[in-house]
């Protein structure tokens, strides 16, 4: 068995909202370390998202995507007397956040003829509302673990 991690680094709040989740985003976005490069990509998502959607607030829509991309189960891969099986397994907390923040980056930066804040803000609109290729990723992931039920047996 694995050790727990025990020095994990502790991100504090984000500049603008006081959210910890929206600095994880922005930690997420962040290339090549030009972290207000990341900031202004997604505050002005966040802007985008308020002009579209006057009545709720932008960091709320954005949980609610979170929490509708992030996978309850996912495969892995078990080697058992020299076969490979794919076993479903259940999502940590932390894990299931960071695939959703994975997804929904990959989804926006795979959009092209738009600036980075629009795609991701129509990303985040979109799986708001439970649709968008984010959404389908999971629904795919969803999909491969209930395939895979015959092999729940083999999980460690």
């Amino acid at each position: 068995m694995r050790r727990p991690v025990k020095n994990r680094n502790i991100v504090g709040p984000d500049l603008k909202f006081g959210s910890v989740r929206v600095e994880k985003f922005i930690n997420t976005i962040m290339w090549e370390g030009k972290k207000n490069v990341a900031r202004d990509i997604v505050y002005g998502a966040f802007d985008i998202m308020q002009e579209k959607k006057k009545e709720e607030n932008p960091v709320e829509l954005f949980e609610t995507a979170i929490r509708n991309v992030g996978p309850n189960m996912e495969i892995r891969s078990r080697r058992v007397g020299g076969a490979n099986y794919q076993v479903p397994r259940e999502v940590r907390p932390e894990r299931k956040q960071m695939l959703a923040f994975r997804w929904i980056i990959d989804a926006a930066r795979a959009r092209k003829g738009a600036p980075m804040s629009e795609r991701l803000a129509e990303e985040l609109l979109a799986a708001a509302n439970n649709e968008g290729p984010a959404i389908k990723k999971r629904d795919d992931t969803h999909r491969m673990a209930e395939a895979n039920k015959a092999f729940a047996h083999f999980a460690w």
